[in-house]
């Protein structure tokens, strides 16, 4: 076997949205792998037969990544074949062309539908009745509209106002999605047969979830032309009558999954009264007389929140099933798969260590996408709380490279005992001490596990302890443990120097080279640990936040979530937010720092990291900032590869530098 190096990531598979078609015998799912010449990826759609366990490859040419059943042997997909639509979208019309492929039977895939509209997301009604969410943009023209002098007049309008943007409402900006003032997910419904599109959500909605059931959709937005709030209407929307009916005000909660159940609706909301912006969703019903009632008193957040820098697409993470919702829950470090039916009766299916991304279920079986045995994504059956992995594309990542499985413990610190973890460098010596790296994840509600992290084995094949852990903040562990507002910095803090101590206690690490870095929230807790203690030899702080109060006005959830989480704004307490920020003490800070950032992170602003970078060099310590051109908050996560490539360079060269 041969040592993980840097570049390991570029033969690792992501696989995602796995689906069943209607007869429940096959299922599609994508499959992603980098690029590394033309620095970005390739997707391609496979099928996986569930009786012969038979996996094809359907698609070839690399951009096909979404898929929908039309039918029990076809699959749409979206895909920018056209060379024709690609010219006209340069100049600012919006298309998005759907190809339908017949898995049984073979053959090449033909142009089944084009739509005057950039489709994010679709869902089917039947063959000629299609639900989609499409970006409707306020400011623009809609060019495939216009024709003659018309269309030339728009066509130069466009063109002179390139170089401009007009911002006249908050958020106005979104990470990974650019400049969004007056722009949003519009809902539509298509008439394939009559090639008839109609509108069914207004153009200040933003909608955020949709589902269908037979000619009914059900969909939760958020409607403002000044201010987003942080609540969310829920409305149904009958195809056949045209009628849109109100079920849940849009002022009164967050609301982050619905759907038809039965007679009723199933919902996941939080009024956010309790624990602000991040309390846990707990499911109702609504009633046909709209009244919502509690169905589980549940303190755990509904997804996957076990973080991984080895995924790439999404997929399920509810299906409703006759009387039962099926879901997945973090809880502790793992992810459980649970049913829930209409009588508030709770049924888990799967609670072992590891992952379940995303799944999906028919006719009683149950297939996912997971992270097991500290592997990387596969595609699993689940019968009994037991696993049966079907493919095997991430196979030889195991059996070619030393792979060093983390040590799981439990740990206590302030009065709570959560998971701490420690990665022994690969070809470890017991007669040896060894350096070290703390690493803290982003959020702050998320939270690690026993699963893979491609940074985490390339520091312990090149010789590094690594060491991590779940400190106040995280998710898995309930509200009360997850609340953290007003408090960051000094509980999350204390957490994380109680295990730091631990580990150079037990383990056979030098204690005079150790490292600190972390992402998001990790970046704030390396440059709040950076201003309050010398202990680390160096530290790498990643997409951080140094300064409370830019952020609030500089960021896509600045104004709302800087708000809840510190209980304060730049008016409201002024002196709190300070208090909480690193930067104010960065006069006090000696550890040589390098700053990750990318240009284009409107979650954390790039003025974040260049602020704390610009404090410790004006007081003489030594810095280096690496910012990322066309990359956004996830560079770590879905960056293009070269990218993350150097951005793993650069950190990993530091550690080198410092701790060895």
């Amino acid at each position: 076997m041969e040592n993980l190096h840097l570049k390991s990531f570029l033969e690792y598979k992501f696989l995602s949205n796995l689906d069943f078609n209607p007869e429940a015998n096959n299922l599609a799912f994508s499959l992603s792998e980098s690029d590394y010449e033309k620095n970005s990826y390739k997707h391609y759609i496979y099928s996986l037969d569930t009786k012969t366990k038979e996996v094809k490859k359907l698609t070839h040419f690399g951009k096909e990544k979404n898929s929908l059943w039309l039918n029990n042997n076809i699959i749409l997909f979206s895909s920018d074949r056209d060379t024709d639509i690609e010219e006209k979208k340069k100049i600012g019309e919006t298309w998005t062309v759907f190809y339908a492929l017949d898995v049984k039977n073979g053959g090449e895939a033909y142009e089944y539908m084009r739509l005057p509209l950039d489709v994010s997301n679709i869902k089917i009604i039947d063959e000629n009745n299609f639900i989609l969410l499409a970006d409707y943009d306020n400011n623009l023209y809609h060019l495939n509209d216009l024709k003659g002098e018309e269309r030339e007049k728009a066509i130069k309008e466009i063109e002179e106002n390139k170089d401009y943007e007009v911002l006249d409402e908050i958020p106005f900006w979104s990470n990974g999605r650019g400049f969004r003032n007056k722009k949003r997910d519009r809902l539509y419904h298509y008439d394939k047969l009559n090639d008839k599109i109609t509108p069914i959500s207004d153009e200040y909605t933003n909608v955020e979830l949709v589902n269908v059931k037979d000619s009914k959709v059900i969909f939760a937005g958020r409607t403002f032309t000044d201010k987003q709030g942080l609540t969310s209407g829920l409305y149904v929307y009958d195809v056949k009558s045209q009628n849109l009916e109100v079920i849940v005000d849009k002022d009164l909660y967050d609301i982050s999954y619905a759907n038809f159940i039965e007679d009723k609706i199933i919902c996941a909301l939080s009024d956010m009264k309790a624990y602000g912006v991040n309390e846990n969703h707990k499911l109702y019903l609504i009633d046909s007389n709209k009244n919502i009632s509690l169905l589980n008193d549940n303190d755990t957040w509904l997804s996957c929140t076990v973080g991984s820098d080895c995924r790439l697409g999404g997929g399920k993470s509810f299906k409703v099933i006759g009387n039962k919702l099926y879901f997945l829950a973090t809880i502790a470090e793992r992810v459980y798969l649970e049913s829930i039916d209409t009588d508030g009766k709770v049924e888990v299916l799967s609670d072992k260590d590891g992952t379940i991304d995303f799944f999906d279920i028919a006719n009683g079986e149950v297939y996912y996408v997971g992270m097991r045995d500290y592997t990387l994504q596969e595609v699993y059956k689940l019968e009994n709380n037991e696993s049966t992995k079907l493919t095997f594309f991430n196979e030889e990542i195991n059996k070619k490279y030393k792979i060093s499985k983390p040590e799981v413990f439990d740990f206590t610190t302030n009065g709570f005992t959560t998971k701490g973890f420690v990665i022994y460098p690969v070809d470890y010596d017991k007669n040896k001490t060894y350096p070290a790296i703390l690493d803290i994840h982003g959020g702050p509600k998320t939270v690690y596990g026993n699963v893979f992290y491609h940074e985490m084995q390339v520091w312990a094949n090149m010789g590094y302890f690594v060491f991590f852990t779940n400190p106040h903040g995280s998710d898995g562990y309930g509200n009360e443990f997850a609340d953290i507002r007003g408090k960051y910095g000094t509980v999350d803090y204390e957490d994380l120097m109680n295990f730091t101590d631990y580990v150079l206690e037990k383990y056979p690490i030098n204690k005079s080279k150790v490292g600190v870095t972390g992402g998001s929230y990790g970046g704030y807790m390396t440059n709040w640990i950076i201003g309050h203690t010398d202990r680390f030899c160096c530290a790498v702080s990643q997409r951080s936040i140094s300064n409370w109060i830019s952020k609030f006005g500089t960021t896509d959830i600045g104004y709302y979530f800087n708000a809840d989480q510190n209980q304060a704004t730049p008016w409201i307490n002024h002196d709190k937010l300070w208090w909480h920020s690193p930067l104010k003490y960065a006069d006090k800070a000696k550890t040589p720092t390098l700053f990750i950032h990318s240009e284009q992170d409107y979650r954390c602003w790039l003025a974040e990291g260049i602020q704390m970078f610009t404090a410790l060099k004006y007081h003489g310590v030594e810095a280096r900032l690496c910012m990322f051109r066309g990359e956004n908050h996830e560079l770590s996560r879905s960056g293009k590869p070269k990218h993350r490539l150097r951005r793993l360079t650069e950190i990993t060269n530091w550690f080198e530098k410092y701790l060895k």
